[in-house]
């Protein structure tokens, strides 16, 4: 099993994250792209990831902009596995947006 860390802990090593506000102990961000082919190519990159990982983002998707929730459903909270995904997702963000490209 995964300790949780918690959303606070998670958000203050972490760039434009913010805590879930349904309740849920979880991080959430929302990036703007280019255009939808540039939030598409952001998904697909993210997603190789997370399938390498075995953690999985729940997101939202409309033309350019990319909302995302992480969270470890077996740990009921936010994980070092969140945090290596957040981080992994601020690593590419800057290669496909205009901007600082989070709001």
């Amino acid at each position: 099993m995964v300790d949780n860390i918690g959303a606070k802990a998670a958000c203050a090593s972490l760039d434009g994250w913010k805590p879930g506000e349904d309740g849920r102990d979880a991080i959430v961000k929302a990036v703007l792209f280019h255009d939808f082919n540039a939030a598409f190519a952001f998904m697909t990159r993210v997603a190789m990831q997370a399938e390498a990982m075995g953690h999985h983002p729940e997101w939202f998707n409309v033309y350019n902009r990319v909302e995302i929730l992480l969270t470890t459903h077996d740990a009921d909270g936010v994980t070092d596995h969140d945090v290596q995904l957040a981080h992994f997702i601020d690593s590419i963000t800057g290669d496909l947006t205009p901007g600082d490209g989070h709001d």
